[in-house]
């Protein structure tokens, strides 16, 4: 045959099919083929090796039942690339500190399925408080954990420092055990002074506070400093929690946050609340009071959910590509 090739035996040899190769010639992509005496197409082993050559240097997607040459993409791998594409994209568009590494207190305090969302109040971090002012402290009523300084004036034995214990009550020196929880610290003052006065006369007490521990909020998901946060008083606003938070991330569904109060049956009341509405539109009908144990939640956009499940591949591919190049840099400083 004198070093001719037909078409199907070519294709055949290349691995596709002989309507492929076909399409090349039409596209213009390798020489035609030549035509013997009968009219069929003929190939030389040169054109052969031509055809390999494009063949394996072509990335083209082959549609219509070809080929995939090189690049066979499957769904699985076309699925981490879109991943990778919107994981190195994001950053650039909302800026790279928004979607840094997931942080600790927002994956482990919350896990969302598609109908519930559980909350782990335990793994919150205990976030510090702004310094409180003395309107607060007037209001705040006295609990369990808070610490308070006791000061008579010209009686020592009668000042002290005490922490109210789980009763509500402190181990006051001469005079037992005393119920304080419920009490402001001015009526706390006057208490105090109405049992001394059977033991001096006319006792000047001054009370402080030492430590806020007894009244707890939460703020959880979509913030900046999301945690567990001290009350200095007996309510405190969701415009007050989400700045003491650090105000929500932009990875935050804004429009859709929630109040969760627990009551006394045990379960917990729900309260939408349009945090967007509040912080930028100025609707003050969302700046709900949140009281003791209340839970304020910031869920993330579908977008940054897609981003948290994602960065452990990002991490990945990012240090799989620094260790080749780093590897490339070491090879090439060989030569």
């Amino acid at each position: 045959m004198d070093g001719r090739l037909s078409i199907t035996e070519v294709a055949k040899f290349i691995g596709v099919t002989p309507r492929t190769i076909m399409r090349w010639e039409k596209a213009g992509k390798i020489k035609h083929s030549k035509r013997d005496w009968r009219g069929w197409r003929f190939y030389h082993k040169d054109d052969l090796e031509e055809i390999r050559k494009f063949y394996e240097s072509s990335y083209e997607y082959i549609e219509n039942g070809g080929n995939k040459p090189m690049l066979d993409l499957t769904k699985t791998t076309l699925v981490i690339l879109i991943a990778l594409a919107i994981s190195f994209a994001l950053p650039i568009i909302y800026g790279a500190a928004a979607y840094a590494e997931p942080d600790v207190a927002k994956s482990e305090a919350v896990i969302e399925t598609k109908s519930t969302v559980d909350i782990n109040l335990a793994n919150l971090p205990v976030v510090s408080a702004p310094p409180v002012t003395v309107a607060e402290a007037s209001k705040y009523t006295l609990g369990p954990d808070d610490v308070i300084e006791i000061e008579v004036r010209r009686h020592p034995e009668f000042s002290g420092q005490y922490t109210v214990n789980s009763e509500g009550k402190i181990e006051y020196k001469f005079v037992g055990d005393t119920y304080v929880t419920g009490l402001t610290k001015a009526e706390l003052q006057e208490k105090l002074t109405q049992i001394l006065s059977e033991y001096i006369i006319e006792p000047e007490v001054n009370v402080r506070i030492l430590a806020y521990l007894s009244k707890v909020f939460y703020v959880v998901g979509e913030v900046n400093r999301p945690g567990k946060f001290y009350m200095k008083g007996n309510t405190v606003t969701v415009r007050e929690a989400l700045v003491q938070a650090s105000l929500p991330t932009q990875g935050a569904a804004m429009r859709r946050c929630r109040l969760i109060t627990p009551n006394a049956s045990g379960k917990n009341n729900y309260t939408d609340v349009n945090v967007y509405k509040l912080l930028y539109e100025g609707g003050l009908t969302s700046n709900l009071d949140m009281k003791p144990g209340d839970v304020l939640y910031v869920p993330s956009t579908v977008i940054a959910k897609i981003i948290h499940v994602i960065s452990p591949v990002t991490s990945i591919a990012r240090d799989a590509a620094g260790t080749a190049a780093t590897g490339a840099a070491v090879a090439a400083a060989a030569l």
